[in-house]
């Protein structure tokens, strides 16, 4: 298709129309491209850094298409971080640092740090600092009373692994 200098398109004047192909299957075919030396991108697809673009959300759904998404620079550095930390801990098989709390706090305790830090899960340990249960968004999604002790709704039930443990 040829197309004017002087000529302005939008999505809706463009009709493509398929042809044949000697492509034998999809599976061969691949749109991977680098974006450095060392980063490939599997759906060569980048979300702009500005501020009303990309934050960690926007990254975070990036990343799990194929693309990437660039954090803008309009925030503190310590605010850069924290999305950067909340990006990289989104894909994350084993998380090096949990957050914790005791079998002290309350529901709204959780709330808060669930809050704060967008993570998915808390890990409850006594005093001793040993794991007695797990706190997900899932256990506080019709909870209401935040004076009620997280013993009461964590899953006791837990399922862990040496941090030598492979994949």
């Amino acid at each position: 298709m040829k197309i004017l200098q002087d000529t302005a398109l939008t999505y809706d004047d463009v009709l493509l129309v398929p042809q044949y192909s000697n492509v034998d299957s999809r599976r061969v075919l691949s749109t991977k491209s680098w974006l450095t030396k060392k980063i490939a991108l599997h759906a060569p697809i980048v979300s702009a850094n500005m501020d009303v673009v990309t934050e960690s959300e926007m990254a975070i759904t990036m990343a799990r298409e194929g693309g990437i998404g660039i954090i803008h620079r309009f925030m503190t550095i310590a605010e850069q971080t924290r999305q950067i930390e909340r990006v990289k801990k989104a894909e994350s098989f084993i998380v090096d640092r949990p957050i914790t709390m005791t079998d002290q706090h309350t529901v709204g305790d959780v709330k808060r740090i669930v809050e704060e830090t967008d993570t998915g899960g808390i890990l409850i340990v006594d005093q001793d600092e040993k794991l007695i249960g797990i706190i997900t968004t899932r256990d506080l999604l019709f909870e209401e009373d935040d004076s009620k002790p997280v013993t009461a709704i964590m899953s006791r039930e837990i399922h862990s692994a040496p941090p030598d443990t492979s994949l």
